[in-house]
């Protein structure tokens, strides 16, 4: 079984593609991950993709795209939507079909940090924080949970981190 799962922020440039690449590296095909925003900026964060590289998380076809991709018809039906800043967790979201199981891991924004060597280190901290939620989250029994178990899952796995 493959879930699908949704990662919003506002510009879609920097956290929310940090969550998209990781869930998809880390998931190993029982995982297929998109990320969107809902207001996208059109670009991905050059320093964003200089993370994962460094890490070497995979991240061709990286793209800044709108949550209205994702509301059309067509589009995927979502298992899981975790949002990843404060912004997009408390904007009204389309209706997503299937009403999937939502979480808020709400991380500071690394995009706009000065100088360029602390925006770095702004970014690997974020990275480093989604790794452990990811893997954390990626690590439950998630086949035999209920909606309610793995949202409640995934509201510790935030909390804790």
């Amino acid at each position: 079984m493959s879930f699908q799962i949704l990662v919003l922020c506002t510009g879609n440039s920097a956290r929310s593609i940090l969550g998209e690449m990781l869930f998809n590296h880390l998931g190993q095909g029982r995982i297929t991950a998109y990320s969107a925003g809902s207001r996208p900026g059109g670009t991905v964060n050059p320093v964003a993709i200089e993370t994962l590289h460094r890490h070497g998380i995979p991240c061709e076809g990286a793209r800044s795209k709108s949550w209205n991709e994702f509301a059309a018809p067509g589009a995927p039906e979502f298992d899981f939507i975790f949002t990843v800043c404060a912004n997009a967790a408390n904007e009204t979201c389309p209706i997503w079909p299937g009403h999937p199981t939502t979480a808020h891991w709400t991380l500071p924004d690394p995009a706009h940090v000065e100088p360029m060597e602390a925006r770095r280190a702004a970014f690997e901290q974020a990275y480093q924080s989604l790794r452990k939620r990811i893997a954390a989250f990626l690590a439950l029994p998630l086949e035999s949970m209920t909606p309610q178990e793995s949202a409640l899952a995934a509201r510790r796995i935030h909390e804790e981190s």
